[in-house]
């Protein structure tokens, strides 16, 4: 299932009077082949058992939730998994695992009354599904991507022509006969990828090839496709799966980057004009309860995250998980590094926006949001 959907579900999770579970683990082996967070899962989950009566029914609960995950580790996880995350509450009825090729920098173990979601959220938004073109003059390959690994892949081949003329054909003539092959190879691409985009609602395109592919690709491509080009990538179009995910993520990187700030200042300039933007978690906040935003700006350290007044607090108190959670937040790795009132703010954000249909952007260089206490906002529609 998509990263997507599972955070929609999570995200309508009501609070409960029980520990949920949060862990997010880094998964990948040592040097040694070896795993590197049993020793982690151990102590984290010693440690915060501790915090609960013994015989109390949280204490219950969180004693199956541990068992259950124990077991999840030992026999269900996927050894080309690179990252996992689990979340579990037993007396709420919820076990929902993500596996992931792409790896999660940092263990997490968090123990509140809702899902911990700003780590996934932040794996969802920097692994977008994209759509990877990559072609020669008479075969391709369209794969789809999403958090690192492929998704789909479709094939179209041409017919292969040759190198040189042959029974009395002129020069000119058969040059003419080449091109005519390519031109309807790049068309017969070009449909099967408007097809892939259209049903698997992709927003973003890289294209790979070599100098004779690209531009004819360009030149073919309506408009409509040609906006939703990320890059083009100078690789074989025999590439292993290797290093075209290595080419394209890179791709997607570098547009990140300059995305990133464009919006940051598509926010900051509305804002200064009383247009569609605001800044700062109090008004961001309030903006999201009211169903204003369109697309979070978040910073992807969540320790950059300003955490809001007592008076956003009191008045959304009525209408937002940030009142007192009914368990004591409890963190281990990451989490434990930031204040926990903080850490709770980012999952409020991160809901607010998968419940009213929201795009969530991470912010990766923290300086961008630094005078906005980490968070802005683009908007669909402002109240006078």
């Amino acid at each position: 299932m998509p990263i997507a959907e599972q955070l929609d579900r999570l995200a309508r999770f009501e609070p409960v009077p029980y520990p949920v579970v949060s862990l997010y683990l880094n998964t990948q082996s040592n040097e040694r082949g070896r795993d590197q967070f049993q020793t982690f899962v151990r102590q984290e989950f010693k440690a915060r058992s501790r915090t609960y009566p013994p015989g109390s029914p949280e204490r219950q609960s969180l004693d199956k939730d541990l068992e259950r995950i124990a077991s999840f580790l030992e026999n269900d996880l996927q050894p080309s998994a690179n990252g996992v995350a689990v979340f579990a509450c037993s007396a709420g009825e919820m076990f929902e695992t993500v596996q992931l090729t792409a790896p999660i920098e940092r263990h997490w173990l968090y123990i509140s009354d809702t899902p911990h979601l700003y780590p996934l959220a932040r794996i969802d938004s920097k692994h977008p599904r994209y759509a990877a073109v990559v072609a020669d003059t008479n075969s391709a390959r369209i794969m789809v991507f999403a958090t690192g690994e492929l998704e789909s892949q479709r094939e179209v081949n041409g017919e292969k022509t040759r190198r040189s003329s042959q029974g009395g054909w002129s020069q000119a003539r058969f040059q003419r006969h080449i091109e005519n092959y390519h031109l309807q190879h790049v068309k017969e691409v070009i449909d099967a990828l408007e097809r892939i985009v259209q049903l698997e609602g992709i927003t973003q395109i890289v294209t790979a090839g070599d100098e004779v592919i690209l531009p004819l690709l360009r030149e073919q491509m309506p408009r409509h496709l040609a906006d939703k080009l990320v890059d083009h990538v100078k690789l074989d179009a025999k590439a292993p799966l290797e290093d075209v995910l290595s080419a394209t993520v890179e791709a997607m990187g570098r547009q990140n980057e300059r995305t990133d700030r464009e919006k940051v200042d598509a926010a900051i300039g509305a804002y200064r004009a009383g247009g569609l933007g605001v800044v700062g978690p109090e008004e961001t906040l309030e903006a999201l309860v009211r169903g204003q935003v369109d697309e979070l700006l978040l910073a992807a350290n969540v320790g950059a995250l300003r955490n809001v007044s007592a008076r956003v607090k009191q008045a959304t108190a009525n209408d937002s998980t940030l009142v007192e959670p009914a368990v004591e937040t409890a963190a281990g790795g990451e989490a434990a590094q930031t204040d926990p009132r903080v850490v709770r703010l980012a999952d409020e954000f991160v809901t607010r926006a998968k419940q009213t249909g929201a795009r969530i952007t991470f912010i990766e260089d923290a300086s961008l949001l630094q005078s906005s206490g980490g968070v802005a906002a683009l908007l669909r529609f402002r109240i006078r």
